[in-house]
C-alpha cells in the first residue's frame, strides 16, 4: 500500500517554503534505509523517489516519509544558509576534496581516479555545505589536464 500525502503534513508550520536539491537528496536517502530495512517494496520506494524528485516543498516531502520510522523531514532551518548549526559539516574540508588533489597530483592512473573523486567531492560538499571546492576542483583539472597530456603523447 502507498501512502498518499495528506492536505499538508506539519512541518513545523514552513511546509509552504520551497525545497532545495539537498533536501530532495535527504528525503531519498530515507526512503532508501526504509528499503534497505524492508520498510518498502521495491515499487514504492520508485513512486515515492519520484514524488521526491518532483517535490516542491517541504511539506510534499514530508508527505513522502511521513509513514517511515525516521519520520517526516525535519523543519526547515530558521537559520541563515551559511549558520553553522544548520550544516555540522560547514567548516570541515572534504576528504574526497583532499584525495582527488593528491591523486591529481600524481602522474598515470591516479590522475583517472581524481577526476572520479573530484566530481564525487564536488556533488558532496553542494549537498553537506563542507569546504574543499577549491581543492577538488584543482584535482579535478590537473586529472582532466593529465589524461588530455596522455591521449596527445599516444596520439602523436
Amino acid at each position: 500500500m502507498i501512502a498518499e500525502p495528506t492536505d499538508r503534513v506539519a512541518t513545523g508550520g514552513r511546509g509552504d517554503v520551497r525545497a532545495s536539491d539537498a533536501d530532495r537528496e535527504r528525503a531519498i536517502d530515507i526512503l532508501n534505509e526504509a528499503f534497505a530495512e524492508g520498510r518498502l517494496s521495491r515499487e514504492e520506494l520508485g513512486v515515492r523517489a519520484e514524488r521526491a524528485y518532483g517535490a516542491q516543498t517541504y511539506a510534499d516531502l514530508a508527505a513522502v516519509s511521513s509513514d517511515l520510522p525516521t519520520g517526516p523531514l525535519p523543519a526547515p532551518p530558521q537559520a541563515g544558509p551559511g549558520d553553522p548549526a544548520t550544516h555540522p559539516a560547514v567548516g570541515r574540508t572534504n576528504r574526497l576534496a583532499i584525495a582527488a588533489l593528491v591523486c591529481g597530483l600524481i602522474p598515470g592512473i591516479p590522475q583517472l581516479a581524481a577526476i572520479a573523486l573530484g566530481i564525487e567531492a564536488l556533488r558532496q560538499m553542494r549537498r553537506t555545505g563542507e569546504r574543499g571546492t577549491a581543492l577538488a576542483a584543482t584535482g579535478l583539472a590537473l586529472g582532466t589536464l593529465g589524461l588530455v597530456v596522455a591521449v596527445f603523447l599516444v596520439l602523436r
